[in-house]
């Protein structure tokens, strides 16, 4: 018997019970839609949140104060305001790794235009703190050197705090109310999104450090310190002269414990992204149950199959059929509700994928990858699960099933 005569026979067997055959073939087609679906919402996060590390530069450190350890408590990370100006101009001039240097201090504030307010974050940069986020200013300008020397009292909005205070109307040079100082508009923000899914980046000012310094928070140190590398390969480079030059000015002794930490990006993206691998397989393996339950479904249906057939086998037995004949027919049938409920799951999994995107507003990624797993796990299923009923079928004793009522 070739394969073709066998799947027309295959074919011709399952169509006589077509709603049974549906039935059994359903098990599959939610199998590798949900398969392909839950991949897809995994796949779509992992990418999201490499787009959104990506935006902010792969070549980023960031220097943070360590914590304050008195009489063996630790306070905790960033309890001790170790950091100033003077630490970031060092590691501007003395490390050859470092690119661009930004001191950092932030807070949350109201601000005001005419009867409009919002509360949002400031961040007190230097102007050098576009080049370093990779970030680019949509409408006017940002500030320079000068006014951060001088400590001017300009921002530069979000692009969420723009559109929350001054909607369609044009905000360069107009004045708002930060703590009730007036600040000038220079420039607007290009929109840049959630920060990994931690923060909104575009709900936020920036202004010159010295002007946040002085004017809003009452400070003389700094909070952090923005450093980008000359390149990627060289963050490793940058991390070791940073914390050279630092416990030399902070007058660390050999051994002791840092007073800042530096981190490094790149490496929190990795970890995020394989975060999300992470999930990606979890979903896929969930959904990869139903599968399985499908497999179950399509045994139990062969097996109830081969007892309705069986005078059918003893006379194909009879008229020259070998053991192996009615082996490949029974398992090609087992084989072919399993391809076809792939093949119609294949299409319900990116239906779903897309109407999960679009209602639920989640990023959805359907990969070629996913898509040749589930419609082989589903080929597997079928064989695996209806090779127990095509083996029974082929060892029926051929005397005894043409006897069979």
């Amino acid at each position: 018997m070739n394969i073709l005569r066998t799947v027309r026979v295959s074919m011709r067997a399952l169509g006589r019970n077509k709603m049974r055959s549906f039935l059994t073939a359903l098990g599959i087609i939610i199998g590798v839609g949900a398969v392909i679906a839950m991949i897809s919402i995994g796949e779509g996060a992992k990418n999201a949140v490499e787009e959104r590390f990506t935006s902010m530069g792969t070549n980023l450190l960031f220097v943070r104060p360590g914590s304050l350890s008195f009489r063996g408590r630790q306070s905790g990370a960033g309890s001790y305001n170790t950091l100033t100006p003077e630490d970031a101009q060092a590691l501007m001039e003395k490390c050859n790794a470092v690119q661009y240097v930004s001191p950092n201090v932030s807070g949350r504030v109201q601000t005001v235009y005419r009867n409009k307010n919002w509360n949002t974050s400031i961040q007190g940069v230097s102007e050098k703190f576009t080049d370093i986020r990779k970030w680019v200013v949509e409408e006017g300008v940002f500030f320079d050197e000068n006014m951060v020397k001088v400590g001017a009292k300009v921002c530069v909005l979000g692009s969420d705090v723009k559109q929350n205070l001054f909607e369609d109307e044009d905000a360069i040079g107009q004045i708002i109310r930060i703590k009730k100082i007036p600040f000038r508009v220079i420039g607007v923000l290009e929109a840049k999104g959630e920060s990994g899914g931690w923060f909104n980046q575009d709900d936020m000012i920036a202004m010159p450090y010295t002007t946040a310094q002085r004017r809003l928070l009452g400070i003389d140190y700094i909070q952090s310190i923005d450093v980008s590398a000359t390149s990627t390969e060289n963050t490793a480079k940058a991390v070791a002269q940073i914390e050279e030059v630092l416990r030399i000015r902070h007058k660390i002794a050999p051994g002791a414990e840092d007073d800042f930490n530096v981190r490094n990006w790149s490496e929190m993206a990795e970890s995020a992204s394989e975060s999300m691998r992470i999930l990606t397989y979890l979903l896929g393996g969930i959904a990869a149950v139903s599968l399985l339950v499908g497999g179950i479904g399509i045994m139990n249906i062969m097996l109830v199959s081969v007892t309705e057939r069986i005078r059918e086998i003893g006379i194909r037995m009879s008229v020259g059929a070998r053991e192996k004949d009615i082996l490949l027919q029974f398992l090609t049938e087992a084989v072919v509700l399993s391809v076809l409920g792939g093949v119609l799951g294949i299409g319900v999994g990116i239906a779903t994928s897309r109407l999960i995107s679009h209602f639920a507003g989640w990023t959805t990624l359907i990969s070629l990858g996913s898509i040749a797993l589930a419609f082989l796990f589903a080929g597997s299923v079928g064989i695996f699960f209806g090779f127990y009923p095509a083996s029974k079928a082929s060892k029926l004793d051929p005397i005894e099933a043409l006897r069979y009522e």
